[in-house]
Parts: C-alpha cells; sequence; structure tokens
C-alpha cells in the first residue's frame, strides 16, 4: 500500500507531496516542509558516515507502521515513498513514479526546474499509479 508520495528537490525543498490514502496521519503543510527538510539533512550526513566508499545516503526508515523508501535521481532529486512496512516492492513503485516525472514534469517546458510541481497531468497520472498500486495490480 502506497500511503503518499514526496518530492524533494536537491536544495531540500519540497516540491511535491500527495497523500493517496487515509492510512497515516493527515499532516499541515508546514509539516510535510519539515519533514522534507528534515530528511534531506539527514539523507545528506548518512551519506558522508557511512562506511561505504561512494555511498548515496539513506535509502530506508522502517518503523513498526510504515516504511519511507528514498529514491535519488542523479540529479539529486529525492523521491519518498511512504509505503506499509511490508510493502515489497516499493524501489520498482519509486521508478515507475520517476519515470511520470520525466515525461510529464521535465518534458513540460513551461515547468522550471526546482520549484512546485503544478502539473495537472502529472498529479492525474502519479494518482492513478497509486490507485492501481493500491488495488494490487
Amino acid at each position: 500500500m502506497l500511503h503518499a508520495l514526496l518530492i524533494i528537490n536537491k536544495a531540500g525543498g519540497l516540491i511535491y507531496n500527495r497523500d493517496f490514502t487515509d492510512g497515516l496521519a493527515k499532516l499541515t503543510t508546514n509539516e510535510y516542509l519539515v519533514m522534507a527538510g528534515t530528511f534531506h539533512g539527514v539523507h545528506a550526513i548518512t551519506s558522508r558516515i557511512s562506511p561505504v566508499p561512494g555511498s548515496s545516503g539513506m535509502e530506508v526508515l522502517e518503523a513498526d507502521t510504515f516504511r519511507i523508501f528514498c529514491f535519488q535521481t542523479l540529479t539529486g532529486v529525492k523521491f519518498l515513498l511512504i509505503t506499509d512496512p511490508s510493502q515489497p516492492n516499493a524501489d520498482s513503485m519509486s521508478r515507475k513514479v520517476y519515470e511520470l516525472y520525466g515525461d510529464f514534469v521535465m518534458k513540460n517546458p513551461f515547468y522550471n526546474p526546482e520549484m512546485p510541481i503544478r502539473i495537472e497531468l502529472f498529479d492525474a497520472n502519479v494518482q492513478k499509479l497509486a490507485k492501481q498500486l493500491n488495488a494490487g495490480g
């Protein structure tokens, strides 16, 4: 089950967020902004303290009731998926979202990189994907 999606730009700013279920407590916009900035900072620190050279930082944060999966692109954009703790395919889910981002956001001539994403086609396709994933297919 995919509960929410957040997209964080390379500077740590929240550029997109969407809830898909009622499974999580509703957060305010300010709480999402704080979460994005905090995760960005923790991600940067974990990439530096890793004993493995070239580590990209924290990829998964697991709790009893949810999991946050982070997919970072080569340009530094982070896709955070908040899922059930037992979700097996968060990596493939994030790659599908990344494809939609490439197709509907980055190919849009009116989108300014690093700015909030306000593109209806992207939003509609992300919601359609989440509905398919949450329905089990």
